[in-house]
């Protein structure tokens, strides 16, 4: 776990809701509309991964976005997302209903936002994320970027994060090792 500075370390380990923006972290942020209306997001199947593993670990994860979408709600479902917050333009107020409902604060939640519309989220919770491919004016909210861009892995660099600095990464992958 070197590759983190121990301050980080310290923030991940009291973590126990990830809360995730969609497009430009569980997306690229491309938005592609069919000839029917139907709404297509391409989704990483290593972020996917990586919030199944999570989960194993007992903590929640939350999808907390701006826009309702069919396809989130699919994928939040398919991949045991413990509640979905549509509609939030006004991310602070979501922020508000997650640490009622999972009896947290501040410092226990993880926010991976992109745009502008994260920065009042990412100001206030315990380890804030973004992307490299977060608007400039968002990272330096961030505590942490990852290496990865939003829609290709960068979710399953939050999740392996949060797994090794609560000392549970060894336990939730040993079952691949026997």
């Amino acid at each position: 776990m070197t590759e983190y500075p121990l301050e980080i370390l310290e923030r991940a380990k009291k973590i126990k809701v990830l809360v995730l923006d969609v497009d430009g972290v569980l997306t690229d942020g491309r938005i592609i509309y069919g000839n029917y209306g139907d709404e297509i997001k391409n989704f990483d199947v290593n972020d996917g991964l990586g919030i199944i593993l999570l989960k194993r670990s007992k903590m929640k994860c939350v999808i907390l976005t701006a826009k309702g979408s069919r396809v989130v709600t699919k994928r939040a479902k398919d991949l045991g997302i413990d509640k979905v917050y549509h509609n939030f333009h006004y991310k602070i107020k979501a922020l508000h209903k997650i640490k009622r409902k999972f009896r947290v604060n501040d410092e226990e939640i993880c926010f991976v936002g992109d745009d502008l519309i994260d920065i009042p989220v990412l100001k206030r919770v315990g380890l804030a994320v973004c992307p490299p491919n977060a608007m400039d004016d968002v990272k330096p909210f961030a505590h942490v970027l990852t290496k990865k861009n939003g829609g290709r892995g960068a979710v399953r660099e939050v999740c392996d994060l949060l797994m090794k600095a609560q000392g549970i990464w060894d336990e939730i992958m040993a079952c691949y090792f026997e």
